[in-house]
This record gives structure tokens, sequence and C-alpha cells, in this order.
């Protein structure tokens, strides 16, 4: 029997997910689910479960089976990240979602996506500063993760500071796959357009 690497496995589903890779998506929740039932692990059950409830944008679904993922595996911490989104997908309480980033970071501090989705959803909120704390924090735990530094060039502009924000998306583009052409594309434009605008 092929053993499989959960930790990795996650990360490439991940990936599949921020870049709406469905069909890539599908297929490694569907690995990881088979994988976890023929070792029988419960919280890995219930995650890639949540998983497929996600992709097939069913949120309400997918924080029940992550309660159930969390309930067998409390230090799972991409569970509470992956929780908290989805009560924010749902327009729950942002409260609760801020606190299961936080939950998130206790129970694995050293995930760089739960730093990142807290400080995307900080962005969103407006509360810019405290966001790009999060994103550093992500990116020093992963810095070859190019949507963080799309995010926080995206947080700059909220603040207004253009030549940071080029910097990131220039960092973005070079840590971006080759096959990520159209999101590479909409970089490009930002940037030239933020150019174009006499930012050097």
């Amino acid at each position: 029997m092929k053993t499989i690497d959960f930790c990795k496995l996650r990360r490439e589903l991940d990936d599949a997910i921020t870049y709406a890779d469905f069909d890539l998506a599908r297929q490694l929740a569907q690995e990881g689910l088979n994988g976890a039932q023929s070792r029988e692990l419960l919280g890995e059950i219930m995650y890639f479960k949540a998983q497929r409830e996600i992709i097939n944008e069913d949120y309400a679904a997918a924080v029940n089976c992550l309660d159930l993922a969390i309930k067998y595996n409390p230090s799972d911490g991409a569970a509470y990240n992956d929780r908290a989104l989805c009560i924010i997908e749902l327009g729950g309480d942002e409260g609760r979602a801020l606190a299961d980033f936080d939950k998130g970071i206790e129970a694995e501090p050293d995930y760089a996506n739960v730093y990142h989705n807290k400080g995307w959803r900080l962005n969103k909120l407006g509360r810019h500063q405290e966001a790009i704390l999060y994103f550093e924090k992500a990116l020093e735990l992963d810095p070859g993760r190019a949507v963080t530094y799309e995010n926080l060039a995206d947080t700059y502009l909220n603040l207004g500071e253009k030549q940071k924000a080029i910097r990131a998306f220039r960092e973005a583009l070079r840590r971006l796959k080759h096959s990520r052409t159209e999101i590479k594309d909409q970089i490009e434009t930002k940037i030239k357009i933020l150019m174009d605008s006499g930012m050097r």
C-alpha cells in the first residue's frame, strides 16, 4: 500500500483550491480521503470530506465536517483555518472566524496559511497594518507562496503605499508557477497601471 504524505497532499490541495483548479482539487481531496480511510484516521477523514464540501461550495456541510476534524484532532491548525474561511463564506460571525484563525495559530504555529488567511481577512476588514504583520509572518514561514505576496501588495495599495505594492507584486510574479499564466497577466497589468500612474 502506498504511503500518503498528508502534509504534502494538503499543500497541493490548498494550491489547487486557491487557484481554482477544481478538477485537480477534487482528485487530491479524494486521494486524501481514500488514504485516510485506509488508515482509519478520523481527523483526516473529516478534513478531506470538508475539502470536498468546500470545492462544491457547501460551506455549512464543510463546517460540520471541520467541527468533527477538530474534535478528532484538536491540533489541526488547517481545520481551524478552513472552518474560519467557511464561516466567512457563510456570512457568519467575524469574531468567531477571527477566533478560529487564532486557534489555528495556537494549534499549529508553523502553519503559514493560517497567518496568510488571517491577514487576508484583516485587510478586507480595513485593518491593514495588522494584516501586514500576519502576511510577514506567513512569508517568514513560507517565503515561496506567491498568493501571500499578492495579498500583501493589495494591502499596501489599500494603505496608498504603491511602491511597496509594486515590489510585492513583483515578488508574487517571481514565485508563481509557469502554468498560472492568467494570474501572471493580471498581476503584470496591475504593475503596469501602477507604473503608468507615475509610481516607480
